[in-house]
């Protein structure tokens, strides 16, 4: 395992996107739970794009304006759905502690859709791992599997440090609701940025 391969899969996955925002929204709503459990979906959400650059299909992808497109426009429309539902359930940035604790599955289903319609994680994973496999390898396949399989679990430790940062903090908002109204707005409008970026992104 290269230096070069940990230091650029940390840089990518610490880099704030979609997962970090949903967990660090999970974190503050519902705890150190919620936060672990959608760092844990998030990087469950990279599986089907790894499994796609492992057995080819990420060429095919990258090939086909038609297939990109859809899974992009799919994206940018759950991203959307994700900004409205933020911007108007209270409960979404709720840190009572009183409350009812937000189900397991939500989190988990929520999260898990960011990242697998993210269209953009299986082209980077097609440009990114082959870089880290020397051409004609018998064993490229073992290879960018592993690499795969580190890449995830940085993520998911560096999400869950974000989710648990998150959590540490949620009990000082709970006496500020002006706060946690700015806080709701903000994790809409970067739902939106992020779902117009994507939109605008070319193959």
């Amino acid at each position: 395992m290269s230096l070069a391969f940990l230091l650029t899969t940390l840089v990518v996955v610490a880099t704030p996107g979609t997962g970090v925002v949903y967990t660090l929204a999970a974190g503050l709503s519902r705890g150190r739970r919620a936060g672990v459990l959608a760092a844990f979906a998030c990087t469950l959400g990279i599986v089907p794009h790894a499994l796609a650059t492992v057995v080819g299909l990420a060429a095919l992808l990258n090939a086909s304006a038609a297939a990109f497109q859809i899974l992009k426009y799919a994206g940018v429309a759950y991203l959307l759905h994700m900004a409205w539902t933020t911007a108007k359930d209270t409960s979404v940035l709720d840190v009572d502690r009183d409350s009812a604790p937000l189900s397991a599955r939500r989190v988990i289903v929520r999260g898990v859709l960011i990242n697998i319609l993210n269209p953009k994680l299986t082209i980077f994973f097609f440009a990114f791992l082959p870089q880290f496999v020397s051409p004609g390898r018998s064993q490229s396949a073992v290879r960018m599997s592993a690499l795969s399989g580190v890449f995830m679990l940085v993520t998911f430790v560096v999400f869950a440090a974000y989710g648990a940062l998150a959590a540490s903090v949620r009990g000082h908002l709970t006496s500020r609701p002006r706060v946690m109204t700015w806080l709701r707005r903000s994790f809409a409008g970067s739902f939106v940025a992020l779902g117009a970026k994507l939109a605008l992104t070319a193959r």
